[in-house]
C-alpha cells in the first residue's frame, strides 16, 4: 500500500554538492510542502542560481559534532538525508581510515544528533554491501561486503538501525547523470566520449548491474522523506544488466561503433577493491510504497550523453 505524503517536510541534505545532492536540491527547489537546508563542506555549487525561496544552504563537516548540532538547532528538520560519503571503492582500499572516519563515525555523529533532535535519518547505501552471488536483491537479503568501501556502508547501516527514533536506508546502484561543476565523469558520457574519438574500450562482462539515473534516485528519496517511510528500501534502475551490456547499449541508443568495445574480465583489471559480481535490485517494494517506477534504460543513456 502507498504511503501517504506528509503535508509539509522540512528536510536537511548532506552532500548537497555531490551528483545526488545537486539533483535533489533542484528537485526540491519551489516543490510544495518541502523546505530544505542544503549542506556540504565548502561553498555551495547550485542552490544560489536557482531562484529558491524554500532551498538555503550552510557548510556543514560531518565530522564535526559541532557542526551538527548548529545545523540541526537553527534549521529543526524533520527528516535529515545524508548522502555525504567517501564512495570511490579503490581509494577507500587504499585510505582505510579516511573511509572509516567519513562513511562510518560520520554517520554515528549525524544518526545520533539526528536522534536527540527527533529527526527522521535517512542513510544513502549502496549494493556493495552485497557480495553479488545472489543478485538482484531484495531488502531483506544477508549483507557480506568484499570491500573495504562495502563494509563502510554496511556498517554505517547497523548503526542507523540501532536508532530509538525513525530511520531509514536507501540503497541504490550505479549512479549515472551529470551536473556543471562535478569532476567525475559517469560512465555514459566515458562510452560516448572514447567511441567517439575511435577509441578501444575495455569493459567487464561479469558484472551485473541495474545502472540508476539520479533524477530516479533523488526522486525516491524525496518519497521516503514526505512519506516518513521506514526501514530498507532499494532505488534504483529497473534493468539488471551487465556493465559489458550496458555500454552496449549506449552504443546503440547513439548509434557509435560497438566493436571497439573490448570484453575483460573483472580479474584482469587488478583494482585494488574486489567489486561483486552481480547486484542489481528488485524494486517491488519501493514501486509499492512509494510509488516509485524507474525510468527506461535507453532514455536514461539519452538524457546522460547528450
Amino acid at each position: 500500500m502507498e504511503l501517504p505524503v506528509a503535508p509539509s517536510t522540512r528536510i536537511l541534505l548532506t552532500g548537497a554538492n555531490g551528483l545526488l545532492g545537486q539533483k535533489f536540491v533542484r528537485l526540491c527547489a519551489n516543490h510544495p510542502g518541502v523546505e530544505l537546508l542544503a549542506t556540504a563542506r565548502g561553498p555551495e555549487r547550485i542552490g544560489a542560481a536557482l531562484n529558491a525561496s524554500n532551498v538555503s544552504y550552510r557548510s556543514l563537516d560531518i565530522e564535526s559534532s559541532a557542526d551538527w548540532e548548529a545545523a540541526l538547532l537553527d534549521f529543526r528538520p524533520d527528516v535529515v538525508l545524508h548522502a555525504a560519503a567517501m564512495t570511490q571503492v579503490d581509494d577507500c582500499e587504499k585510505e582505510t581510515d579516511m573511509c572509516q572516519r567519513l562513511n562510518v563515525d560520520a554517520v554515528r555523529l549525524g544518526a545520533e544528533c539526528s536522534s536527540r533532535f527527533g529527526a527522521h535519518f535517512v542513510l544513502l547505501s549502496t549494493d556493495f554491501v552485497f557480495d553479488g552471488a545472489d543478485g538482484p536483491y531484495e531488502e531483506n537479503a544477508l549483507p557480506n561486503p568484499l570491500s573495504v568501501y562495502g563494509r563502510s556502508k554496511y556498517d554505517a547501516e547497523q548503526i542507523v538501525q540501532t536508532r530509538s527514533t525513525p530511520w531509514s536506508i536507501v540503497r541504490t546502484v550505479l549512479v549515472v547523470g551529470q551536473v556543471e561543476g562535478l569532476s567525475r565523469s559517469n560512465i555514459v558520457l566515458w562510452a560516448t566520449n572514447s567511441l567517439r574519438a575511435g577509441k578501444s574500450l575495455p569493459v567487464v562482462v561479469d558484472q551485473w548491474r541495474s545502472p540508476t539515473w539520479a533524477e530516479d534516485l533523488a526522486s525516491g528519496c524525496l518519497a521516503v522523506a514526505q512519506r516518513r517511510a521506514q526501514g530498507i528500501y532499494h532505488i534504483s534502475g529497473g534493468e539488471t544488466l551487465s556493465v559489458f551490456d550496458f555500454v552496449g547499449r549506449i552504443a546503440r541508443v547513439f548509434q557509435l561503433d560497438a566493436t571497439l568495445i573490448q570484453p575483460v574480465s573483472t580479474v584482469s583489471l587488478a583494482q585494488p577493491a574486489q567489486r561483486p559480481a552481480r547486484t542489481g535490485f528488485v524494486l517491488d517494494k519501493a514501486r509499492r510504497d512509494l510509488a516509485y517506477e524507474p525510468t527506461p534504460l535507453d532514455e536514461v543513456i539519452a538524457a546522460c550523453g547528450s
